[in-house]
């Protein structure tokens, strides 16, 4: 387990992302784009580096990544919208729901058995969404981080699974560079919506905490995370991934002083059920 501290590590700098959210007073699709360019430059030296190819080449590989590019950035733009109308907590546990979706989604695509414990572990996720929610009022700011933040897991859900089935060959660190250069490309009209000059300026009044978030929650982070597939079981990834919303809650309370109240502790309890269950699940039929 020598190469534990690396795992452990790349959770910890990817559990930074809904701090980090909600320090930025800038749209998301702003952020993101930001976000998107930093990781691609680094991740580019990584690719050199290590040698590996930038691009999966021609025909149903890179169409497959260019299309759930797109899911990838649904998933990022409603997941720093769910932060920004709601909490570290709230936000992170309504996305963290989506391994019970991908147990969910998964057989309907493939075209597979679903079989009845994954919908009752959804009915687990969902009742710990239901305490997320204060009232179901689509007025309510809350609410609709929470409906965000479920439309964020969906479409994560459905990027994983379209990368698994159709271009688990080619390395991750390629697909992430593929990814995060698509999304550059995509939202660099946000450049210049609303200002050229005034969105330069926002940017550099909030260049540290986004700069830590493209290079290191996203380019540092998911590499040391894609690495760790080497030396450890997928039994022990799934696991430990669980970690992700407890730690963002942790360094939400500590940064930014949000103290999750009783109804959302709840929810966090009966939706990491679900997700711990699931994980063990899927990592036991994955080993």
């Amino acid at each position: 387990m020598g190469n534990l501290p690396q795992l452990l590590l790349a959770i910890i700098v990817m559990s930074t992302s809904g701090v980090l959210a909600r320090s930025i007073d800038i749209s998301p699709e702003l952020v993101i784009w930001v976000r998107c360019m930093i990781a691609a430059a680094a991740l580019y030296i990584v690719l050199k580096v290590l040698k590996l190819p930038l691009w999966t080449g021609k025909g149903k590989a890179l169409w497959i990544v260019a299309f759930s590019t797109i899911f990838f950035g649904i998933h990022w733009i409603t997941y720093f919208y769910a932060l920004h109308f709601s909490t570290v907590a709230i936000g992170m546990l309504s996305l963290f729901t989506y391994p019970v979706f991908t147990a969910i989604l998964e057989p309907i695509i493939t075209r597979s058995r679903l079989k009845p414990v994954d919908i009752i572990l959804s009915i687990v996720a969902f009742s710990g969404v239901y305490f997320l929610v204060p009232t179901f009022d689509l007025t309510n700011q809350v609410t609709q981080g929470v409906i965000l933040g479920i439309l964020s897991a969906v479409a994560y859900s459905l990027r994983n699974i379209m990368l698994k089935l159709h271009v688990q060959e080619h390395s991750g660190i390629t697909l992430m560079f593929m990814q995060v250069v698509g999304l550059s490309v995509f939202l660099s009209p946000f450049l210049v919506i609303g200002g050229l000059s005034l969105n330069l300026e926002l940017i550099s009044n909030h260049w540290i905490p986004i700069l830590i978030l493209g290079l290191f929650t996203t380019a540092i982070g998911h590499t040391l995370f894609v690495a760790s597939f080497k030396n450890f079981s997928i039994t022990v990834i799934s696991i430990l991934s669980t970690l992700t919303p407890l730690i963002g809650i942790f360094l939400g309370y500590f940064f930014l002083n949000e103290i999750p109240e009783g109804n959302v502790w709840v929810g966090g309890v009966l939706i990491s059920i679900a997700v711990v269950v699931e994980s063990f699940k899927t990592a036991k039929k994955s080993d």
